[in-house]
């Protein structure tokens, strides 16, 4: 099926990996901070998002720090962020989990922003993704980095209705901040 094969209003799900984190010592994975350069990065995946007219009107974002830390600093970009909610079911999830959390996502929303992290954000593109723009799909394939959104476009009534190969893969960019 392809983004325009269903029926109802168009969907978009913007998957956002979160920035790049540090690896401090002694600390749990799901409380590592942002690293420098994920504290550059992040506020211009914000700057792309709201350039590329792709601002979310609900944002679910993991529980890690890292995550809520590119949450933070991606949204301080907008004029008035929507409402992001945290999901620890978010955090090393798969790429069912994610389809199951952005299933729960009400009928009201049109863009979905979905903040968390790898292996399983690239598998959940890889599978909604029926088709893609510009070697999108590619892009995705060869790495989703730090930083990465891919945006997805599909229609349907309900978000309960996105599945395996509905989606129509419209982009995906690397946002990257500059060096002092």
């Amino acid at each position: 099926m392809t983004a325009r094969a269903g029926a109802g209003p168009r969907r978009r799900l913007v998957v956002l990996r979160h920035a790049k984190s540090a690896w401090p010592e002694d600390v749990a994975d799901h409380e590592r901070p942002l690293a420098p350069r994920g504290r550059r990065d992040a506020p211009v995946a914000g700057r792309v998002l709201a350039e590329s007219d792709w601002l979310p009107d609900l944002a679910v974002c993991s529980t890690a720090v890292r995550a809520r830390g590119t949450w933070e600093l991606a949204s301080a970009e907008w004029g008035t962020p929507p409402q992001v909610r945290f999901d620890h079911r978010v955090y090393a999830a798969d790429a069912a989990d994610l389809l199951t959390v952005a299933g729960e996502t009400p009928p009201q929303v049109g863009t979905l922003l979905l903040i968390g992290h790898n292996p399983g954000l690239e598998e959940l593109v890889l599978t909604l993704a029926g088709s893609d723009m510009d070697g999108a799909l590619d892009a995705v394939r060869e790495k989703f980095p730090t930083s990465a959104i891919a945006v997805l476009t599909w229609y349907g009534h309900t978000w309960e209705a996105l599945a395996p190969g509905c989606a129509l893969l419209t982009a995906m960019v690397v946002p990257r901040g500059k060096k002092p």
